[in-house]
């Protein structure tokens, strides 16, 4: 196991430190920098004993129930503290494997995860790529971060029948608005195939932690005894239990998400900010110069999300309101000759 320590990946979310470079307080700031929605699940009232007691295997089993359900799925799924936590286990379920073939450019933590564990990594533009490898391992983000790219389900079913000497994960984080995306249905009838979802994002409760991976029963005893007992928190079943039982806070949030949806394309269209992908959650962006125009907006506290693999591009949240939208579409305006 390849113990060297590399620096940690950027992600989206950090405005404490765009803070400390630009200052200001979280309030005055319009945090893009994240795929999360920007509204969260009107939380029930939890009971005092819940935080006081470990969970109970039979609120664990409910819950993930409620999760087969909710999700589409044919097998009761696992539940873990974030999917972020599954991605950290990934590479135990095939231990002997040495190459992993990933669809990028893509989220970098899977890339991490594989090198800790001295796996060479295959980068590959589409899921099909990986026949022309030697990768025990295929692994696709559907719909991608950050770019939104998608891969038809049929496309990948086809491809898991067909490969099924690989290891075949589908994360599934972006795909709460895309039922015509998603392969829970198949998880657990492949023998090869793992889908992962995370809760957090679609309910805009990325800090509870909770998130569900699908697979058949050898893989998912596997996952199960890495992440040992009480994975998941008291509280964080509670509230996944009311998410899952209140179809009109799913459908309210849905309502939500595609009004904001549709006010931050209008926003960047009116700035004239191209577009190049989308999820319901983010737009991915051309500007010319991603870094620069990261640090515009920044000096202006809206806060966006640049990458080094695409030093062009840019990944924005969904504004929350017209305000926001407004405020999204004139800083933008200003940044313009940075962004032609």
């Amino acid at each position: 196991m390849n113990e060297q320590t590399a620096a940690p990946i950027a992600h989206g979310g950090a405005l404490s430190e765009a803070m400390a470079r630009h200052g200001g307080t979280a309030s005055e700031w319009l945090d893009l920098s994240t795929g999360i929605s920007p509204f969260s699940l009107p939380l029930p009232e939890i009971p005092a004993d819940v935080w006081r007691r470990l969970p109970e295997q039979s609120e664990v089993q409910r819950v993930c129930e409620l999760a087969m359900q909710h999700y589409g799925a044919s097998v009761v799924p696992i539940a873990v503290p974030g999917t972020q936590a599954a991605i950290q286990l990934l590479p135990f379920l095939t231990p002997n494997a040495s190459e992993v073939a990933i669809v990028s450019p893509t989220y970098g933590e899977y890339e991490r995860a594989y090198q800790r564990m001295d796996m060479a990594i295959d980068p590959i533009d589409a899921l099909h790529g990986a026949t022309v490898t030697r990768a025990s391992v295929a692994i696709l983000a559907n719909p991608n971060n950050p770019d939104g790219r998608e891969t038809p389900r049929d496309d990948v079913f086809g491809f898991a029948r067909a490969q099924r000497h690989r290891l075949v994960v589908v994360d599934e984080a972006f795909a709460d608005m895309r039922q015509d995306l998603t392969m829970v249905g198949a998880a657990g009838m492949e023998p090869n195939l793992v889908v992962m979802r995370s809760f957090g994002k679609f309910f805009g409760l990325a800090g509870l932690r909770l998130g569900f991976v699908f697979a058949e029963a050898e893989l998912a005893k596997i996952l199960r005894e890495r992440l040992g007992p009480w994975a998941v928190s008291g509280p964080a079943l509670a509230i996944a239990s009311h998410a899952f039982s209140r179809l009109d806070l799913v459908n309210e949030l849905r309502t939500k998400l595609d009004k904001a949806h549709a006010m931050t394309r209008s926003a960047l269209s009116m700035a004239r900010v191209r577009i190049v992908g989308e999820t319901a959650l983010f737009f991915y962006c051309d500007v010319g110069d991603g870094a620069a125009v990261r640090e515009f907006l920044a000096s202006h506290k809206v806060l966006v999300r640049a990458f080094d693999h695409s030093p062009s591009r840019i990944r924005i949240g969904l504004v929350p309101d017209e305000l926001s939208a407004v405020r999204l579409r004139e800083t933008l305006r200003l940044a313009g000759p940075l962004t032609s």
